[in-house]
């Protein structure tokens, strides 16, 4: 059972920086947010028209418009200045430790602007549980499970030594409560950037194992932290998550980088300018290509320690383009050069701090990269918009406005567009026993049961529909993971034959990786369309429904269906596998091979035990992931809709003389125009709404 902590730490908090320049790129999230206030305006004229009950329904949708806080997962090598980086974009150069220890693998998400509810704490450490600890220090993490596999006794003992010593340190450091604090997790009312060191960074030196707030203290079993922040130049939530460097011996950081993308829509890549794409990054390569081409920015940092930026990036910027190209990675990245050095010196004080290498860099791409539209920005804000910090917001906030930004507009218009259409036909109800007329309503126990065969029906026709999909997409991924063997030991044969066991033999993983990837498209394409004809007919049976209950004609009326969920990206496809590794153990496997049966036999078995957790988590965790969101979607769509209809009802029921008092507008023709203006309002907004690219 988990322990809670909850603690107010002693010190100042330190505020983020704040200048008018920090909201440059920004424009595109201001619209935005305008667009969202716009949607929350017209909710309330909703709330107008129908009374208590529609404003419970307005507030729950304002509240999810509110709480909307897309992410962005920032990933790349260690040393690339990613963290540095993130430190600038929120205006805290001195948040988040750019100086880790080899070992710390903590994922930290900075919730901006989040709404939060009085009590809740602003700093969240959770720490790894007794199982993921043992994964690594009895297991070796990825890299043990794959050389204990391949026989690399030499590459094992050298991984036991760094994990020992590793334990022991922690153990020294933590004493007795050590087997206590695991899974255990600490909040904290208050926030300040010694308090983060404390579970970010590490420290070398410890005189005094009892004082609370070492640097470091908590660092090798934190797994991830959740920073509550203001950034008052970004008009709306976001949530930046930087992730460890995926380039470590225990792979560890690798698995903790793809799960940190599973919840993001959009990555952004920091590489360094001086090792930009080298041989170190394949496997940012391998990750970034099974995330849509449109959700990935390139960031290359580090241009201020360039001898001649103006014209050593044009070489750098083809350089990557040609690499990805080669390596198969994203198409048609954009990509942007930077100094998260310089945007921390425009934060701040004083600009003469600037080391004076980096000073004549940045001239040098100032003379190259200026335009007219900057010769009016003072010397900070100058400085800011070199340090390619404006550009990136740019990027992000396209992504955000097209992508998630979208989905999630066009989502609460469809709903929208739903509670008006109930409140109109609750409203026609009440015009009519007001007139005088003879209302005849299906009785309130036979609408639920109704409802109850409406749901029950169209859930189970989409898990039929979904089980036809999944079931096609289990078959296709199996026979691609055997055709891959089977070509690879084909290919490991007749190198065998033609060269002889003395030259070792590579093979590239890469083409199982496209056949997957090819897979999981097809079965993206085919949920979003079972989902989506399963949700137009659900919709139809609800507009039946309310004609055949009520039985008032009302014009305009709809119900409009939810759009499928958004499938998130296969990143498991760019895990590291055995293929990926050619290095001094693969030799080593080689070498301890004799003969063709045991190449053979021994090759198979390695790669299919590398390979077939990779097809595992797709063809199960992943979808059932995506089963769950298919079918949560249908549940709360169909929930709205019987509390809609369920309303109507008991308004039908409601003693005349109580009737006049549950609308806020009583002058039946303009509750019509209002009604009106308002479908019509909504309807426009959902159409024009840009929809995200693959």
């Amino acid at each position: 059972m988990k322990m809670e902590e909850l603690a107010k730490v002693d010190g100042y908090k330190v505020p983020a920086a704040h200048h008018p320049f920090m909201s440059l790129g920004l424009e595109k999230l201001d619209l935005f947010h305008e667009e969202i206030a716009d949607l929350e305006a017209t909710l309330k004229d909703v709330v107008k028209l129908g009374g208590q009950d529609a404003e419970k329904k307005s507030a729950k949708l304002i509240k999810q418009l509110r709480s909307f806080e897309p992410s962005i997962t920032m990933i790349g090598q260690i040393k690339s200045g990613k963290t540095s980086l993130v430190n600038a974009m929120v205006g805290r150069p001195d948040l988040l430790p750019a100086d880790v220890n080899p070992w710390t693998s903590v994922v930290t998400s900075l919730h901006l602007n989040a709404p939060l509810p009085d009590d809740a704490p602003t700093a969240t450490f959770q720490f790894f549980n007794k199982d993921e600890w043992d994964h690594l220090v009895e297991n070796g993490g990825r890299i043990g499970e794959l050389s204990a596999r391949a026989g690399a006794d030499e590459e094992m003992e050298k991984i036991r030594l760094q994990i020992a010593e590793m334990r022991d340190k922690t153990k020294r450091r933590l004493g007795r409560k050590f087997e206590l604090l695991l899974g255990q997790k600490h909040n904290y009312a208050d926030l300040n950037d010694e308090l983060v060191q404390r579970y970010v960074c590490m420290g070398d030196d410890f005189d005094d194992l009892d004082e609370p707030d070492q640097q470091g203290r908590f660092a090798d079993i934190t797994k991830s932290a959740d920073l509550y922040l203001d950034a008052k130049a970004i008009p709306m939530p976001l949530c930046l998550r930087d992730t460890p460097g995926v380039n470590d011996t225990f792979m560890m950081r690798e698995q903790i980088t793809i799960n940190a993308l599973r919840d993001s829509r959009i990555c952004v890549v920091v590489l360094s300018a001086h090792q930009a794409l080298s041989s170190m990054d394949m496997g940012l390569i391998r990750l970034i290509s099974n995330v849509k081409s449109r959700e990935v920015v390139i960031f290359v940092n580090r241009i201020d320690e360039l001898a001649n930026p103006a014209e050593q990036v044009p070489e750098i910027r083809d350089s990557i383009l040609q690499t990805l190209i080669d390596n198969n990675g994203p198409e048609n990245p954009e990509l942007i050069f930077g100094s998260a050095y310089w945007a921390n010196i425009a934060l701040a004080e004083n600009l003469d701090d600037i080391v004076a290498d980096s000073a004549e860099a940045m001239f040098n791409w100032a003379e190259a990269s200026l335009s007219a539209e900057t010769a009016d920005m003072g010397t900070k804000e100058l400085v800011w918009h070199l340090s390619g910090v404006p550009e990136l917001f740019r990027a992000v906030s396209e992504r955000i406005t097209e992508g998630p930004g979208a989905e999630i507009l066009t989502a609460s218009r469809k709903r929208a567009l739903n509670l008006v259409a109930g409140v109109r036909a609750s409203s026609s109800i009440v015009s009519m026993r007001l007139d005088g007329d003879t209302v005849e309503v299906m009785p309130h126990d036979q609408l639920v049961r109704h409802l109850d065969k409406i749901a029950e029906t169209n859930l189970k026709l989409l898990d039929d529909r979904l089980d036809i999909v999944f079931q096609q997409f289990g078959s296709r991924i199996d026979q691609s993971h055997k055709r891959f063997l089977d070509r690879a030991l084909e290919s490991l044969l007749q190198h065998l034959e033609s060269r002889g066991e003395d030259e070792v033999w590579q093979y590239s993983p890469d083409g199982l990786r496209m056949l997957l990837r090819t897979s999981y498209q097809v079965m993206r394409r085919n949920v979003s369309a079972a989902c989506d004809q399963v949700f137009a007919a659900t919709s139809d049976d609800l507009a039946e429904t309310y004609r055949a209950a009520f039985g008032v004609a009302v014009d305009n009326f709809k119900i409009t269906p939810p759009a499928a969920p958004e499938i998130p990206a296969p990143v498991t496809l760019g895990q590291t596998i055995a293929l990926d590794l050619q290095t001094s153990w693969w030799k080593g496997w080689w070498k301890r091979r004799k003969g063709y049966r045991a190449f053979a036999s021994g090759f198979y078995d390695l790669i299919e035990a590398e390979t077939a957790p990779i097809v595992e988590e797709l063809k199960d965790r992943q979808a059932t992931d995506i089963r769950a969101m298919a079918e949560r979607e249908l549940r709360d769509f169909l929930d709205e809709q019987r509390a809609l209809l369920t309303d109507i009802s008991e308004k039908s029921t409601v003693h005349i003389n109580d009737l006049k008092d549950i609308f806020g507008i009583t002058a039946q023709q303009e509750r019509e125009e209002l009604f009106d203006y308002i479908i019509e309002e909504l309807t426009a907004q959902t159409r024009s709404a840009p929809q995200g690219t693959e």
